[in-house]
């Protein structure tokens, strides 16, 4: 049984897109007060990261476009580039806390403070492109994380995880041309599903071809079908690439009960993802994962899902009833 280190900040909850966005801070709250009051309770340290310094944003996106973020919440402005995106004074400030919360977690994994990270936080960031905020994400977490991981520490082969109901547009176009980075991204089918990308075909280009791989789902898509999906194509491509360290995007919209998605996910198969990734990450990353909340909109399903994959990733008992519970 492992420690989970719990990264999260009250000031993200400042990050107000309105009463009636499905992104809001309500997501945390339900999420923390579920693993506060459960199994999960006494294997919880909590940390609060510090904002991310320019040179690690920089990593991820432009300068021009993180000046115009700033001013974007400053100065008032109800959204950045597209309605969804809605932002307010306080957005700026909450996404530095959470790009830096990734940066935290890697200096408690490399300093062996932590073995497992998991960063509780918002605004989420998968969908974030260089220039572009996209999909409730301005700026793109995984990315900025894998870069320091790589940049900081020499950790040079990093495999992103990306099991979010939508594809991680964001995180493919960072890496698409870059063979020191494996992203796989298990996702409702973009025919069916925002942001339209992430078709089986988009597997990279240049020194990078081979190392995206795109599992496009059908709508309705269950536990079985998943799992197997990970105990296959997925452990497949992590045997040939043997990572030295691995980030998880965890969205959990991909429930039953989040109509975010088409896809029919029970709570406990985020507990046996979990166990997986627990698997992984201790044969090739020395047990070391950082996990990224992204989607999931669901409060009871989201709050559940969290708790069941962080159960199986630190190897805990199953919970009472989890195993199909919807």
């Amino acid at each position: 049984m492992r420690e989970i280190t719990f990264i999260t900040h009250p000031q993200l909850l400042s990050h107000d897109t309105g009463p009636d966005h499905p992104e809001g801070p309500q997501r945390l709250i339900a999420i923390r007060e579920r693993l506060k009051k459960g199994l999960l309770a006494g294997h919880l340290k909590e940390i609060w990261p510090q904002k991310a310094d320019w040179k690690w944003l920089q990593s991820g996106h432009d300068e021009a476009y993180l000046f115009r973020f700033e001013e974007s919440a400053l100065s008032g402005r109800s959204y950045l580039h597209h309605p969804d995106n809605q932002i307010c004074y306080d957005s700026y400030d909450a996404a530095l806390l959470a790009a830096g919360s990734g940066i935290t977690a890697v200096d408690l994994l490399e300093s062996g403070e932590a073995e497992l990270a998991f960063c509780c936080v918002r605004p989420p960031g998968h969908h974030a492109e260089r220039a572009l905020a996209l999909g409730f994400c301005f700026l793109n977490n995984v990315v900025i994380t894998a870069r320091y991981w790589q940049e900081a520490y020499q950790q040079r082969r990093v495999a992103i995880i990306d099991w979010d109901a939508h594809h991680g547009n964001g995180i493919q176009s960072a890496f698409f041309n870059d063979p020191s980075v494996l992203y796989i991204s298990l996702h409702e089918h973009p025919l069916f599903s925002f942001p339209g990308s992430g078709y089986a075909e988009e597997t990279g280009e240049a020194s990078g071809e081979g190392t995206t791989i795109n599992i496009p789902l059908p709508p309705a898509t269950g536990d079985s079908e998943v799992l197997e999906v990970l105990a296959g194509q997925v452990s497949s491509a992590l045997a040939r690439f043997r990572p030295e360290r691995l980030i998880v995007a965890a969205g959990f919209d991909g429930h039953s009960l989040d109509d975010m998605s088409g896809l029919d996910y029970s709570t406990g198969c985020f507990r046996q993802i979990g166990e997986r990734t627990a698997t992984w990450a201790a044969e090739y990353c020395g047990g070391k994962v950082v996990t990224f909340l992204e989607g999931g909109y669901q409060l009871e399903a989201l709050a559940a899902g969290v708790e069941a994959y962080l159960t199986g990733l630190a190897c805990l008992p199953t919970l009472p009833g989890d195993g199909s519970n919807r």
